[in-house]
């Protein structure tokens, strides 16, 4: 990709082996996914200049690092918002987010005030001291800070980790929303397969410093090729749009890039853009088209991998459906009863569809 950021860093920090060597888009959400120890946040400090490694950084285009240059941290035009949301204690959340706003000389400001304080929804906040903040308020807080900077990539360290279930909800959606409001990349470390569902459009799948795969989320979490399983979390994310509602039974169809599922309505338009998550667990394979059976959703698909799964009794099957992917999680027992190899044709039977609304 000619736009985009480009890093690659081949270095030994301590103990430490890192050695990367990244593409990534230059808008959207890339997420650095990974177990405690993969590289992630050294990655996103080499990106930063905290470490300072050998290496090259080009941000669309612009070299901020390679054989001749290395610029230090303050002349990165970049936002780095990390777990805890470090405000100014003494400062109201207006003046917090003042601080950086004022530094920027007002032709260079990409994202204005008001802009900020709308996309976090913390207008309602101004007037308040970080002390009466939930930690998903900080949060926000921080992150619309760091928006009024203006700069030309946004990095977010495992900015969800500290909280709470009910402060990581509150907060999601607005994260959400950044894929389609920002106009610059985003580079997001979590090891949570939550967040990756929800918030990424790339995805780069981390490990002992090293990357084991990276691309378009749909696709890398179809890849069976990992090392790393995500156990009970394996599955695929589809970017859909609803294109049914059944008001009488309370359902809504997704529809995706070769087929649609049915799953429970939130209530949505029709057309409107979401994306629906299929857990392995939940996809079961069939020979032929079952007639009386509870499931609802049952699709023709073609067999495209077969591999081992954790569990030496168990396999994930690779399936495709039209254009899209799904996996599936069986017995070696079934797979050998079914005869199922790769091309054949079958039916996939998926009993349960997540559906995550998108603004």
């Amino acid at each position: 990709m000619s736009d985009g950021i480009v890093a690659r860093f081949k270095t030994r920090l301590g103990g430490f082996s890192l050695d990367v060597n990244l593409q990534l888009p230059g808008r959207g959400v890339s997420v650095l996914f990974g177990h405690s120890g993969s590289g992630k946040t050294t990655t996103l400090r080499c990106i930063a200049g905290l470490e300072k490694v050998p290496g090259e950084l080009s941000v669309n285009g612009s070299v901020w690092q390679d054989e001749n240059q290395f610029l230090p941290v303050h002349r990165r035009p970049l936002a780095y918002v990390f777990q805890e949301a470090s405000l100014f204690p003494h400062l109201s959340v207006r003046r917090n987010l003042e601080y950086g706003y004022k530094r920027v000389v007002p032709e260079q400001r990409i994202i204005s005030f008001d802009q900020a304080v709308h996309w976090l929804g913390v207008k309602s906040l101004l007037q308040r001291t970080p002390d009466r903040l939930s930690g998903g308020e900080r949060q926000r807080v921080a992150v619309a800070r760091a928006l009024l900077t203006s700069p030309k990539v946004l990095l977010m360290d495992e900015p969800l980790a500290a909280l709470d279930l009910r402060s990581k909800n509150e907060i999601l959606p607005y994260l959400e929303d950044l894929h389609d409001t920002l106009s610059i990349p985003v580079i997001y470390v979590t090891h949570s397969a939550d967040e990756v569902a929800r918030l990424a459009d790339y995805l780069v799948v981390m490990d002992n410093g090293g990357i084991l795969t990276s691309g378009s989320l749909t696709e890398t979490l179809a890849s069976l090729n990992l090392p790393m399983k995500m156990g009970e979390e394996a599955g695929v994310v589809l970017e859909a749009v609803v294109g049914e509602r059944d008001e009488k039974w309370h359902l809504a169809r997704c529809d995706f890039p070769g087929g649609g599922l049915w799953a429970r309505d939130l209530g949505l338009p029709l057309g409107h853009r979401i994306r629906v998550r299929v857990l392995a667990r939940d996809v079961s394979l069939a020979t032929q088209a079952l007639a009386g059976t509870s499931i609802q959703n049952i699709l023709p698909a073609t067999i495209e991998q077969i591999s081992n799964d954790a569990h030496a009794g168990l396999a994930l099957v690779r399936i495709r459906i039209g254009e899209s992917p799904l996996l599936a999680r069986l017995t070696k027992r079934s797979v050998a009863a079914l005869n199922l190899e790769l091309g054949r044709s079958i039916w996939a039977q998926v009993k349960s569809v997540a559906v995550i609304e998108k603004g």
